[in-house]
């Protein structure tokens, strides 16, 4: 409220103009049309290693030391 009255006293307007400037405007970036948002994800190359089994929990812990 202080922000508002500061900026309406600072343009020589009123507080109810100055607010529905506001509002006007917020409405209008909320309505225009945005781009896709695009997540571009990086992995690695996953390799296997004979005898381990990725079903098993249980080895896969005992082969990461305990992580």
């Amino acid at each position: 409220m202080q922000k508002l009255r500061l900026r309406a006293a600072r343009e020589g307007r009123s507080m109810q103009a100055v607010a529905n400037d506001l509002i006007r405007h917020s409405i209008e970036i909320g309505n225009r049309p945005r781009d896709p948002y695009r997540l571009d994800l990086k992995g690695w190359e996953a390799q296997t290693r004979p005898g381990v089994d990725l079903l098993d929990r249980d080895a896969l812990f005992d082969l990461m030391d305990g992580r």
